[in-house]
Parts: C-alpha cells; sequence; structure tokens
C-alpha cells in the first residue's frame, strides 16, 4: 500500500513514492465517528491527580522562561537514572526518613560514588522541598535538560518521532515519552508555547525517560512537520476519524513522526492539515476516544511491532 499523501502538498521529497489519494475516499477533512466527543483519540483528558501541587514549586522546581525544565527530579526511578545516565550535572540529592537501607541506600551510594552532595531531611522537611505528593523519598536537583535541534531528530536513520501538538498535562507528557523510549522511539518534539515541559511532575510520570530521550522544542508544530516531510520524515496524525487504521498504517517501517493531539481538543486544524495521513486507532468498545498518552502507548508500540517483523521498504 503506497502512502496517501494529502492535497496541495507540492513534490514529494527525493526518494519518496508517488502518493495515492487519501485513503477512504474522504476527498478532504477527515471525518468525526458518529456520537464521537471530538476529532481525535488522544483527547480524552487524562486521570488528574487528586491533591497534586502547582508545579511552580519550591527549590528551583521551575525552570526558568523558555527552559525545558528538568531540573528537580522526583521519585526513586526518575532520579535513579538520573544518576545512572551521567547526562548532566547533579547539584544535590535530598533524602528523607529510611535511606540507610533499601531503594533509598542504593541511591545514596550512588550520588556518593559521583562526588554529588547528598542531605538528609525528615518527612516533613522532604515533603516540604517536593512538589509531587508523593516523592518517595527523595528528591534531586540538577542542571536543565538541554533540548536538541529539531533537525538533529529529523536525520536519525528510520526515525521515529513523537510530536505534541498542545499536551499540557505534564503526566501525560511524562507517561508518553516512557512508552515512547520502551518502544524505541529516537525523539520527542514539544512546541515552546502552550504545552507542558519537564516540570517536576513530567520528570517523575516520565521514570526516567527524559534523561535518554532527546527532546526538541520548536517555535510552532506546523513548521516542524513542514520540515520534516522536506527531510523524508512521513507524517501520521492520529486522529479518530482517519482513514487509516493503526494496524495498517503503511508507513510505519520508514522514518515517522507520530503526532498527538491535545488533551480534549485533539490536534488543531493546521496541525491535521499538515499531516501527510491521519490514523485512528480502532475502537471496539462504547467509549470513542482514548487518553493522549495511551494513544502514543499504542502507536509507538504497533510501529515497534511492525519494524521487528517487516523488512525496511
Amino acid at each position: 500500500m503506497t502512502p496517501p499523501r494529502r492535497g496541495g502538498g507540492g513534490t514529494p521529497p527525493p526518494g519518496r513514492r508517488t502518493p495515492k489519494a487519501r485513503s477512504a475516499g474522504t476527498g478532504g477533512a477527515p471525518h468525526r465517528q458518529a456520537g464521537g466527543p471530538g476529532p481525535t483519540q488522544a483527547g480524552a483528558p487524562g486521570p488528574r491527580q487528586a491533591g497534586t501541587r502547582s508545579t511552580r514549586g519550591r527549590s528551583g522546581a521551575r525552570a526558568d522562561q523558555g527552559s525545558l525544565g528538568g531540573v528537580q527530579v522526583e521519585g526513586r526511578q526518575a532520579v535513579r537514572e538520573l544518576l545512572v545516565a551521567r547526562r548532566r550535572r547533579v547539584r544535590q540529592v535530598l533524602v528523607g526518613e529510611g535511606a540507610d537501607d533499601g531503594p533509598l541506600a542504593d541511591l545514596v551510594r550512588l550520588a556518593t560514588e559521583q562526588g554529588v552532595p547528598v542531605r538528609h531531611f525528615g518527612r516533613g522537611q522532604l515533603a516540604a522541598a517536593a512538589v509531587t505528593d508523593a516523592p518517595q523519598g527523595v528528591v534531586a536537583h540538577a542542571e536543565p535538560i538541554e533540548p536538541v535541534d529539531v533537525e538533529e531528530l529529523l536525520c536519525v536513520s528510520r526515525a521515529l518521532l513523537v510530536v505534541l501538538d498542545g499536551v499540557t498535562d505534564p503526566h501525560n507528557l511524562g507517561a508518553i515519552m516512557r512508552s515512547a523510549l520502551a518502544a524505541g522511539a529516537t525523539g520527542v518534539v514539544l512546541a515552546r508555547h502552550r504545552a507542558a515541559h519537564l516540570t517536576p511532575a513530567a520528570m517523575k510520570a516520565a521514570a526516567g525517560a527524559a534523561e535518554h530521550l532527546p527532546v526538541a522544542v520548536v517555535g510552532g508544530i506546523p513548521a516542524a512537520l513542514a520540515a520534516a516531510r522536506a527531510a523524508g520524515v512521513w507524517t501520521a496524525g492520529l486522529d479518530a476519524g482517519g482513514g487509516v487504521a493503526l494496524w495498517d498504517m503503511p508507513v510505519a517501517t520508514e522514518a515517522v513522526a507520530l503526532v498527538l493531539g491535545a488533551e480534549g481538543a485533539g490536534l488543531s486544524r493546521l496541525v491535521r492539515d499538515r499531516c501527510e495521513l491521519l490514523v485512528r486507532v480502532p475502537m471496539l468498545g462504547p467509549l470513542a476516544s482514548l487518553n493522549v498518552s495511551a494513544t502514543a502507548a499504542l502507536a509507538c508500540f504497533e510501529v515497534a511491532r511492525r519494524r521487528a517483523t517487516t523488512s525496511p521498504a
């Protein structure tokens, strides 16, 4: 099956196959499923964690304006990966009661071996220093995570990118990064404005994935998709009205960017128009949509499955 290319797209980049008409006979804007809540399967808001504090927090929890973030890391798995990855300087590790044995003792050992200052806090002190509700007895402060240029992500052979269009929930961002890394994704693309960045909540939900998965921050997602197309990377938007089922996505074995929309609103009109094909997750039950992080996990692992069983075209 030749991947469809949307009308008005101009000449395909060198090496791309000749496009056919859009799938499912839509010929225009994608249809919505009857009774669906909105245009995208990734549109359902994620579960909100009760009592989660503001991501502004204390102890430098909020990064400077324009920064990707990642300066405050909470939770045992996230702090462990911070120390193991050794990709950026760790300023200090704060540990609570019970650090003399168990998982916290191992984190203290790792930090000490690397010359990272370790401070022991009481339960109340650590809770005051944390931003999330459950830091699991450990909070670390580190240099910010440096974003990469989007061009670096686009030139990777058989890239698998996750592009987020207005995803603002940091828990969803973290969960998406964790699933994407596990499925072999090569990078994430975020917008500079009106999008979640690496707050403490996102870092905790990512469970260390932020230490390994490159992230690019761009001025606008539509322009980034145009750059992807010019670089020979297919752009596939996850949308409930997509004409192609995820299981039949024809570009899974090629360099591809999976584009997911905001909680509730889904893909914006301009971003949807810039996607070369629209892909839906077949829904077998009565619900019409999935949480954006669940959709991302399904899409990433479907690409991984296809690549494991199919030779590159």
